[in-house]
């Protein structure tokens, strides 16, 4: 029985045991439903590499709201509603509205040209974000061994996926479950420090 059988076959079943802490439980329903994920976020945010990421986003979304799920409706439905919400979200984000600092705006009394004040100097705020870099490397620093290499060759080397599972001599899904794990971790340990 493959693994896509297995969801479907007792999806109510895995999400129980996934509420109930089982961490395998938490890699199927992962490995079962990736692809399909990434196909629908890649088909609505059209760029691979940032549907991979959406990918992770949108099960951490659904693992972290697992308790709201309704098992009289079909898990995928529920799954690929926050994947479609998560790409919406990722998209409106991107299409913020600009404003060119270098053109003159056009008002009832004529052309005004924009003038900016110099904020890049803020010592409250270098501060606080040398501090939040810090405590984010201390929270990198005390995760777990495999979950701290995978976290650094992604987001610091930058790294693809299939070159760390390259590396590590393991399979993209293991790679993929591992960075998700570590974010979740790493969400964990930064809200106790704030």
């Amino acid at each position: 029985m493959g693994v896509e059988a297995l969801i479907f076959d007792s999806e109510e079943a895995l999400v129980k045991r996934a509420l109930d802490g089982d961490q395998k439980a938490y890699q199927t329903i992962f490995e079962a439903y990736e692809q399909r994920i990434f196909h629908i976020i890649v088909k609505i945010v059209r760029n691979s590499e940032e549907a991979q990421d959406l990918v992770q986003e949108t099960f951490i979304k659904a693992f972290g709201s697992l308790k709201s799920y309704n098992p009289d409706y079909r898990f995928t439905t529920w799954l690929y509603k926050i994947a479609a919400n998560t790409s919406i979200d990722y998209i409106r984000k991107k299409k913020i509205q600009t404003m060119s600092l270098d053109q003159p705006i056009e008002t009832k009394d004529g052309e005004v040209g924009m003038e900016v004040a110099d904020m890049s100097h803020h010592p409250e705020r270098e501060y606080s974000e040398k501090e939040k870099r810090l405590s984010i490397s201390e929270a990198i620093d005390s995760l777990p061994e495999k979950y701290k290499q995978v976290i650094i060759m992604r987001h610091q080397e930058d790294k693809s996926y299939e070159q760390i599972a390259e590396l590590l001599k393991v399979p993209v899904g293991t790679v993929k479950a591992r960075i998700f794990r570590a974010r979740e971790l790493l969400k964990k340990k930064l809200k106790s420090i704030r």
